[in-house]
């Protein structure tokens, strides 16, 4: 996914274009109006994320702009305004989601995602994953290895829920803190280690494929050994 982050707050912008990387996206930036209007004009992006409140011309007049030129790239709108007018005056810009600050950055990937394939079928949700021979159901909140059950700790399940969930993908840090420990800041502390540490004894020991990996500099991902 190739995202355009249109925002003049340098960190939050830093912070964006960190955590889509991370997530293995390609991630521009523009600190105004008028720059993020051109970008998004020339560029062939998936999703736009768009500040309301920009420097030379504001986030809903580039929106509108875009529009006028037929120009349909998705846009997600972050802002502090974040009342039932705000929204809808944005959404009638032509803004086709709106996210209040402060915001937890796995919904804000969640919603550009959904954005950048709003065009295909929906998929219902899951209700079971398989990676190779491992199962988990999320109904029944069991897990199995080869036939055998595991059990696991309730963080311990919910770590590997959304492993399963991305299975085959890497999921950074900064993804698991925000989702399974609800962290939308880094504590400094060994925590993600130790429960991947526990969770790869209780999944993989004893088995010739390893599926829980770590992806040096990068996170973890959960993938058929094989592969």
């Amino acid at each position: 996914m190739r995202v355009l982050i249109i925002e003049d707050d340098s960190q939050a912008s830093a912070y964006l274009v960190k955590a889509f990387r991370e997530a293995g996206h390609v991630a521009d930036v523009a600190s105004d109006g008028l720059t993020g209007y051109a970008k998004a004009e020339a560029g062939d992006y998936d999703v736009l994320i768009v500040d309301r409140m920009l420097p030379k011309l504001d986030g809903l007049s580039l929106i509108g702009g875009l529009r006028e030129q037929k120009i349909d790239t998705p846009v997600l709108i972050v802002s502090a305004l974040g009342q039932v007018d705000d929204r809808v005056k944005g959404l009638r810009a032509g803004g086709d989601d709106y996210l209040a600050k402060p915001y937890a950055f796995v919904e804000l990937l969640a919603r550009a995602e959904i954005l950048a394939r709003r065009r295909g079928a929906p998929q219902p949700e899951e209700t079971v994953y398989r990676v190779a021979d491992l199962e988990l159901d999320r109904l029944k909140h069991k897990v199995y290895r080869a036939g055998k059950e595991i059990v696991l700790q309730p963080r311990e399940f919910r770590l590997l829920e959304y492993l399963m969930r991305y299975a085959g993908q890497v999921v950074t840090r900064t993804m698991l803190l925000e989702n399974v420990w609800d962290y939308h800041f880094d504590p400094q502390t060994n925590v993600i280690d130790v429960h991947i540490s526990r969770l790869r004894g209780k999944i993989d020991k004893g088995h010739e494929k390893q599926l829980l990996q770590t992806v040096r500099g990068a996170g973890y991902t959960l993938r058929n050994g094989a592969d």
